[in-house]
């Protein structure tokens, strides 16, 4: 389906720009104005001024009273809870007999390592206690907390409503000062969370770690003016959110998609069928950062990935770029060309505990 986007102003709040030296004393950053694209559906992503850090942004939201990831204090109550919810007599059969039980003429195995990651467990519980929490007040969510619909339904029953969507565009003018807002496991962009601030709500932020983990890391390739290569499907609402803490980025889904970027920088090398700048464009058009120009942006790279890829395609995909940046630049020139990290999540790579089940 295609998304219109647009552009909109909106100020930031001078509150969340105050920071505290070393000595105590407290400075406030310049008041302005800055460009954001406006929130669709999760292939939207956001574009913002080049002078918006939105590392900075992020780092003094977590500090601003509105705002909570930790809980809370309501945590041993609310595993309990969900343990009676999404548990069984069976599931409890089962483990107490290794993991495997007769019915008749029926066998059933349970996979060793099933249920929730940690940080779907967290971003459950965390959402179950902001209803806790807030009895009375109106509490939205920015997308699915995680793709679960037993889990999703559950929070609709504790009335947490979805931020409705309309032409693919969130609408987020039905939040109003003093409601809740709960940011999924799978994080929300930069323009979203700017865009929350200003309505002055209270902000629930359920992001897992490990994706806050490869925020860190793209956040790294901008400040090296490097361009990212994300592994992941660019309409998946994490990718979405990664790619608006990214500076120059392109999105590739799998080995064949990285295979092409990596054709293109070789000039045809490695498949013997070169690309034009337009085709790669064309190709790649939904994945790509504004403005972004083959030519130019594929001189330094760094890879980062959707946490809940398969890892070894995602370390294929490094390896591949890391052999194809030697190739072109010299293996004494690769540390000024190519940079890699780990953002790999161990958990999503048990396909029964969180790819299926979870993320």
């Amino acid at each position: 389906m295609a998304i219109t986007l647009h552009l909109c102003r909106l100020p930031y709040r001078t509150d969340l720009f105050f920071s505290e030296s070393l000595a105590g004393k407290v400075s406030l950053s310049r008041r302005k104005l800055i460009s954001v694209r406006c929130s669709g559906d999760s292939s939207s992503s956001a574009a913002v001024e080049s002078d918006f850090d939105a590392k900075v942004f992020r780092k003094n939201l977590t500090r601003s009273k509105n705002y909570n990831r930790r809980g809370f204090g309501h945590k041993e109550a609310t595993l309990e809870l969900m343990n009676r919810e999404y548990t069984s007599d069976i599931i409890k059969t089962l483990k107490e007999n290794g993991f495997e039980y007769t019915w008749g003429n029926v066998t059933v195995k349970l996979a060793e390592a099933y249920g929730f990651c940690w940080g779907v467990e967290r971003a459950v519980q965390i959402a179950y206690e902001a209803r806790k929490q807030f009895p009375d007040e109106r509490i939205w969510i920015t997308n699915e907390i995680i793709h679960n619909p037993t889990v999703n339904k559950r929070l609709e029953e504790m009335k947490v409503e979805n931020i409705p969507i309309e032409e693919g565009e969130k609408q987020f003018e039905v939040v109003n000062k003093g409601d809740v807002v709960i940011l999924p496991a799978f994080g929300a962009g930069v323009d979203e969370m700017l865009n929350l601030s200003n309505r002055d709500v209270q902000i629930v932020d359920t992001t897992c770690p490990w994706v806050s983990k490869v925020w860190n890391t793209v956040e790294k390739h901008k400040k090296g003016d490097y361009t990212s290569i994300i592994h992941g499907k660019y309409a998946h609402e994490e990718t979405v959110a990664t790619a608006s803490f990214a500076g120059k980025y392109v999105i590739v889904k799998n080995m064949d998609e990285a295979t092409y970027v990596c054709d293109y920088i070789l000039g045809g090398e490695l498949n013997g069928s070169s690309s034009t700048r337009e085709a790669f464009l064309e190709k790649f058009k939904k994945a790509l950062s504004p403005g972004f120009d083959p030519d130019r942006d594929l001189v330094k790279v760094g890879i980062a990935n959707q946490t809940t890829m398969l890892k070894g395609e995602t370390e294929e995909i490094g390896k591949l770029v890391e052999k194809t940046m030697m190739r072109k630049h010299g293996v004494e020139n690769i540390n000024d060309h190519f940079v890699s990290f780990n953002t790999i999540c161990d958990a999503t790579q048990v396909t029964t505990r969180c790819n299926v089940q979870a993320c």
